[in-house]
Protein backbone atom coordinates (compact mmCIF):
# COMPACT_ATOMS: atom_id res chain seq x y z
CA UNK A 1 0.00 0.00 0.00
CA UNK A 2 1.29 3.46 -1.04
CA UNK A 3 -0.02 6.41 0.98
CA UNK A 4 0.80 9.78 2.02
CA UNK A 5 0.23 11.51 5.12
CA UNK A 6 0.24 15.50 5.04
CA UNK A 7 2.00 16.45 8.76
CA UNK A 8 0.18 19.21 9.36
CA UNK A 9 -3.06 17.98 8.86
CA UNK A 10 -2.84 14.55 9.73
CA UNK A 11 -4.77 13.68 6.49
CA UNK A 12 -3.79 10.07 5.32
CA UNK A 13 -4.16 9.76 0.88
CA UNK A 14 -3.65 5.77 -0.13
CA UNK A 15 -2.64 6.03 -3.19
CA UNK A 16 -2.05 2.45 -4.65
CA UNK A 17 -2.96 -0.91 -2.87
CA UNK A 18 -1.94 -4.53 -4.53
CA UNK A 19 -2.67 -7.55 -3.39
CA UNK A 20 -2.33 -10.98 -3.85
CA UNK A 21 -5.15 -13.63 -2.96
CA UNK A 22 -5.35 -17.36 -2.65
CA UNK A 23 -8.89 -19.13 -3.44
CA UNK A 24 -7.86 -22.21 -4.40
CA UNK A 25 -9.16 -23.02 -7.85
CA UNK A 26 -10.48 -19.54 -9.01
CA UNK A 27 -13.71 -20.52 -10.05
CA UNK A 28 -14.85 -16.82 -10.69
CA UNK A 29 -11.84 -14.65 -10.54
CA UNK A 30 -13.62 -11.42 -11.71
CA UNK A 31 -16.01 -12.25 -8.44
CA UNK A 32 -12.89 -12.70 -6.42
CA UNK A 33 -11.47 -9.26 -7.39
CA UNK A 34 -14.48 -7.51 -6.43
CA UNK A 35 -14.51 -9.06 -3.00
CA UNK A 36 -10.83 -8.40 -2.30
CA UNK A 37 -11.48 -4.86 -3.38
CA UNK A 38 -14.42 -4.12 -1.37
CA UNK A 39 -12.67 -5.19 1.58
CA UNK A 40 -9.54 -3.95 1.12
CA UNK A 41 -11.90 -0.32 0.85
CA UNK A 42 -14.12 -1.42 3.70
CA UNK A 43 -10.84 -2.13 6.12
CA UNK A 44 -9.32 1.63 5.26
CA UNK A 45 -12.49 3.19 5.97
CA UNK A 46 -12.33 1.53 9.58
CA UNK A 47 -8.20 1.80 9.82
CA UNK A 48 -8.72 5.37 9.20
CA UNK A 49 -12.01 6.67 10.33
CA UNK A 50 -14.28 4.65 11.67
CA UNK A 51 -15.44 4.83 15.38
CA UNK A 52 -18.09 4.70 17.77
CA UNK A 53 -18.89 8.13 19.71
CA UNK A 54 -20.23 8.34 22.80
CA UNK A 55 -20.95 10.58 25.51
CA UNK A 56 -21.95 9.85 29.33
CA UNK A 57 -25.33 8.86 28.34
CA UNK A 58 -25.73 7.64 25.62
CA UNK A 59 -23.87 6.27 21.94
CA UNK A 60 -24.24 9.78 19.59
CA UNK A 61 -22.98 8.02 16.18
CA UNK A 62 -26.46 6.69 16.00
CA UNK A 63 -26.88 7.68 12.20
CA UNK A 64 -24.84 7.65 9.11
CA UNK A 65 -24.42 11.41 9.28
CA UNK A 66 -22.93 11.30 12.18
CA UNK A 67 -20.79 8.32 11.39
CA UNK A 68 -17.05 8.97 9.91
CA UNK A 69 -16.77 6.22 7.29
CA UNK A 70 -14.60 6.84 3.99
CA UNK A 71 -16.04 8.90 1.03
CA UNK A 72 -15.62 8.09 -2.75
CA UNK A 73 -12.93 11.12 -2.64
CA UNK A 74 -10.81 8.90 -0.42
CA UNK A 75 -10.91 5.50 -2.03
CA UNK A 76 -7.21 4.41 -3.20
CA UNK A 77 -6.68 5.54 -6.89
CA UNK A 78 -5.84 2.41 -7.70
CA UNK A 79 -6.61 -0.97 -6.61
CA UNK A 80 -5.21 -4.20 -8.32
CA UNK A 81 -5.73 -7.62 -7.52
CA UNK A 82 -3.84 -10.67 -8.89
CA UNK A 83 -5.87 -13.78 -8.07
CA UNK A 84 -3.41 -17.03 -7.95
CA UNK A 85 -5.48 -19.40 -9.48
CA UNK A 86 -4.63 -23.33 -8.38
CA UNK A 87 -6.74 -25.90 -10.54
CA UNK A 88 -7.78 -28.86 -9.25
CA UNK A 89 -7.13 -27.52 -5.70
CA UNK A 90 -10.12 -27.02 -3.46
CA UNK A 91 -12.28 -23.76 -3.21
CA UNK A 92 -11.09 -21.44 -0.76
CA UNK A 93 -13.16 -18.76 1.16
CA UNK A 94 -12.89 -15.02 0.05
CA UNK A 95 -15.18 -13.44 1.35
CA UNK A 96 -13.20 -11.63 4.58
CA UNK A 97 -9.48 -12.43 3.59
CA UNK A 98 -8.85 -9.15 2.70
CA UNK A 99 -9.35 -7.15 6.53
CA UNK A 100 -6.83 -8.08 8.52
CA UNK A 101 -4.03 -7.79 5.71
CA UNK A 102 -5.08 -4.57 4.57
CA UNK A 103 -5.23 -2.90 7.94
CA UNK A 104 -2.33 -3.73 8.59
CA UNK A 105 -0.78 -2.86 5.39
CA UNK A 106 -2.18 0.37 5.82
CA UNK A 107 -0.60 1.06 9.26
CA UNK A 108 3.00 -0.11 7.76
CA UNK A 109 2.85 2.31 5.04
CA UNK A 110 1.99 5.42 7.37
CA UNK A 111 4.53 3.92 9.55
CA UNK A 112 7.04 3.69 6.59
CA UNK A 113 5.68 7.55 5.02
CA UNK A 114 6.48 9.33 8.75
CA UNK A 115 8.61 7.11 10.84
CA UNK A 116 6.11 7.48 13.77
CA UNK A 117 4.55 3.31 14.50
CA UNK A 118 0.67 3.69 15.28
CA UNK A 119 -0.51 1.52 17.12
CA UNK A 120 -4.40 2.41 18.14
CA UNK A 121 -6.55 3.12 14.80
CA UNK A 122 -8.61 4.88 13.94
CA UNK A 123 -5.89 6.49 12.13
CA UNK A 124 -7.86 9.58 11.77
CA UNK A 125 -6.32 13.32 11.22
CA UNK A 126 -6.16 14.39 14.71
CA UNK A 127 -4.72 11.31 16.04
CA UNK A 128 -2.11 11.05 13.32
CA UNK A 129 -1.42 15.07 14.03
CA UNK A 130 -0.86 14.13 17.52
CA UNK A 131 1.87 11.19 16.11
CA UNK A 132 3.64 13.26 14.82
CA UNK A 133 3.78 16.38 16.91
CA UNK A 134 5.07 13.99 19.92
CA UNK A 135 7.90 13.19 17.82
Amino acid sequence: MEVEVARESGEIRVGRVVAAVDSGEAVNPDGIRNQVEGGIIQSISWTMLEEVAWDARRITSRDWGRYPILRFAHVPASIDVDVIDRPGQPFLGTGEASQGPAAAALANAVADATGVRMRDIPLDPPRVRAALTRT
